[in-house]
């Protein structure tokens, strides 16, 4: 083994990487070198005489963990031929591995399919208006928030009286209406061999309860860690635990402080319960920062020391600096926009280039004005957080043919696809598919629909591809450019800029002529998708260079030389929408940490004085606000105050020597 790596570690990080057996809890503070810890960890254990294969590192994305196996095998002076055997991947990855190997012990197909969230709600929506009369009258649930309860029930553990209650109250009243769709929704998943995300962990859970299977997966591993462990659910928290029944080898890495993601049914309990979950549980916490200079940390230790309850830890660095974070007043909006825009400017003159700048925000409603600044000076900028790639209609169209001839039972895919012929509506497509069902979804039997001469002519074009492709001896990368010649002129007719979108269907052709199957195709592209077609295209040349627009909830785990953090005033961070319990609070001050602590250099926060509003049927407005309330007097005392084109009231105190006593008379009022 490369024997540098240990002078490459703290005290701190080198008790972590060469902990013995049992139970470890890592808080790893922002910037700490976590990635590094969980990394050498791995090497640590195989260096020792660990099996790869006896090693299960769980992560919320499958690049982190290719990241931490690479850097793993660097230490062990082999590269990623020592950790190639290393079970290594996110929570739904490794589910679905273990549900292919277990599928019978599951009660499932090994070949079943993985819906991705739209198509989850399609089939939702295609339940409901089934089932459900109602859906004319009142305010019924659409299929967005379908899907959101449902997860929430999968995920969470709760009861969905309070889900409903607490996250959904105006769906109170459609409480037996929703208990019919889902019981429909898991009926029609069971029958068409398909699994939902959420249903990847349910049932890796359920799978464990049977004691023998539990013992032989368990057993798979002498060794588990888990990255992140802040953000995850109580079913995987739940997973873990059965997981761990006898072997208490696990090794959770993660900051309390960095717990940002309850709308996903994440909950910071899971960090903090810890040491109950698994006693004896040694805690190592990781202090010394590797990102920000002293200044930085100063303002975002006192900010999060504002939490009820946490993991104490005082984060310091070797990087002393000698600029304090700013917090900027502005008059209003378009005044914020343009003087963080000369904030941008004016480091990049003095060589921080724009990619190396990020304006971070709760919402992504908050950069409109900004957006708007930039586009006039014309400074380029990419904003994170919006539509991801695999929602576009012609990623998800031509996805929509592989999944058909991986799973001929694939209700939703069908639809998709029978709809992009003229003359085809959801009535001929239902039509269709019931001859399918009738005719064991047999591609041959397309020829036989009853249907217009037109539709017709189309299906059986469609039956002679699937047949061709679904031959044993088609290569899968001869399959994608079969299916991508045959959507062409359908990509035309069914959506406008056809040409850049078929751009798009060669990049996900030309990453899926690459994988082995069309399963692990479709399965990597449902668990860990692509954000954009630069993510298929590789790392940005160097001579690009833009702003970065982000949301704070996609900033985690980023890092720039300049930090921006917009509108902090109260009703923007924290949202008005998350202020009506402490839990929430708690979450929203643990996102403006997780803003600021992303700043190596420079930290600027900035708020308005007003926000420019005209509510529907009233005529325009400005809203006064307020800075936000985590920015205590201590808090402003670590950080320069400045004002820029405030106005001044222009009025001053007039003192004089005649008194009258008015406070007295308001007193006698009521004597």
């Amino acid at each position: 083994m490369n024997t540098n790596w240990i002078g490459e570690l703290n005290e701190q990080q080198l008790q972590a990487v060469t902990f013995g057996q049992g139970p470890l809890l890592v808080v790893a503070g922002a910037g700490s070198g976590k990635t590094k810890t969980l990394a050498y960890r791995v090497a640590h254990l195989i260096n020792g005489g660990v099996k790869p294969e006896k090693i299960l590192l769980l992560t919320f994305t499958r690049r982190a963990a290719k990241e931490m196996l690479n850097r793993a095998g660097e230490a062990l002076g082999s590269g990623a031929r020592a950790t190639s055997s290393v079970w290594g991947g996110t929570f739904h990855a490794t589910a679905n591995r273990l549900l292919r190997m277990y599928s019978q012990a599951a009660g499932i197909g090994p070949d079943f399919t993985i819906l991705d969230s739209a198509d989850a709600q399609d089939m939702l929506d295609v339940i409901r208006h089934k089932k459900i009369e109602t859906v004319k009258k009142g305010r019924f649930p659409r299929k967005s928030t379908l899907l959101a309860i449902y997860s929430r029930r999968m995920n969470s553990g709760e009861e969905l009286d309070y889900i409903i209650k607490k996250h959904f109250p105006w769906c109170e009243r459609w409480k037996p209406q929703l208990k019919e769709i889902f019981k429909e929704y898991v009926s029609v998943k069971q029958k068409r061999n398909t699994l939902d995300y959420d249903d990847l962990l349910v049932y890796w859970y359920h799978l464990l309860e049977d004691s023998k299977i539990a013992e032989i997966i368990e057993q798979r591993f002498d060794h588990i860690l888990v990255d992140e462990y802040q953000d995850t659910n109580r079913l995987q928290s739940g997973i873990l635990e059965r997981m761990r029944r006898t072997n208490e080898n696990i090794m959770a890495v993660g900051d309390d402080a960095q717990s940002i993601y309850s709308f996903r049914a994440a909950t910071v309990r899971n960090i903090l319960d810890f040491p109950k979950m698994f006693p004896d549980t040694k805690q190592i916490t990781l202090e010394q920062n590797y990102r920000s200079t002293e200044p930085i940390l100063t303002t975002t230790n006192l900010l999060i020391a504002g939490a009820r309850e946490r993991f104490c830890k005082n984060l310091f660095s070797n990087r002393q600096g000698s600029d304090r974070p700013e917090l900027i007043t502005f008059n209003d909006e378009e005044g914020e926009a343009c003087g963080v825009i000369d904030k941008v400017l004016e480091h990049y003159e003095s060589g921080v280039s724009l990619v190396k700048q990020a304006v971070l925000f709760r919402a992504g409603s908050h950069s409109a004005a900004l957006e708007l600044e930039l586009a006039k000076k014309g400074i380029p900028f990419h904003k994170y957080g919006g539509l991801k790639f695999l929602e576009a209609a012609h990623i998800k169209d031509f996805i929509a043919f592989v999944r058909v001839l991986e799973n001929g039972k694939d209700e939703m895919a069908w639809f998709r696809v029978l709809q992009l012929f003229e003359g085809v509506g959801p009535a001929t497509a239902s039509g269709i598919f019931e001859h399918l069902t009738l005719n064991n979804y047999s591609f041959h039997s397309l020829r036989t629909v009853f249907a217009p001469k037109a539709v017709l002519h189309n299906l059986s074009k469609l039956s002679k591809l699937l047949c061709n492709l679904s031959e044993q001896s088609v290569s899968l990368g001869a399959q994608l450019d079969s299916i991508v010649n045959f959507y062409k002129p359908l990509l035309e007719n069914n959506h406008e800029n056809a040409s850049v979108r078929y751009n798009d269907i060669e990049h996900i052709a030309g990453l899926g002529s690459s994988y082995r199957s069309r399963t692990q195709f479709l399965t990597e592209l449902v668990l860990d998708p692509p954000a954009s077609t630069s993510d298929l295209a590789g790392p940005s040349s160097k001579d690009e260079d833009y702003l970065v627009l982000s949301t704070i909830h996609s900033a985690k785990g980023c890092e720039w030389d300049v930090v921006y953090l917009i509108h902090a005033a109260d009703g923007c961070l924290p949202s008005d929408m998350s202020t009506d319990c402490d839990e929430d609070v708690e979450e929203e001050l643990r996102l403006a940490y997780v803003a600021m602590t992303r700043s190596r250099d420079y930290l600027y926060v900035t708020w308005p004085l007003r926000f420019y509003s005209k509510p529907a049927g009233f005529s325009d407005r400005h809203v006064y606000s307020q800075c936000s309330r985590f920015f205590t007097p201590e808090v402003k005392e670590t950080m320069e105050l400045v004002s820029v084109g405030v106005e001044e009231s222009g009025d001053e105190e007039i003192r004089t020597n005649v008194q009258v006593d008015i406070q007295n008379r308001l007193k006698g009022m009521w004597e």
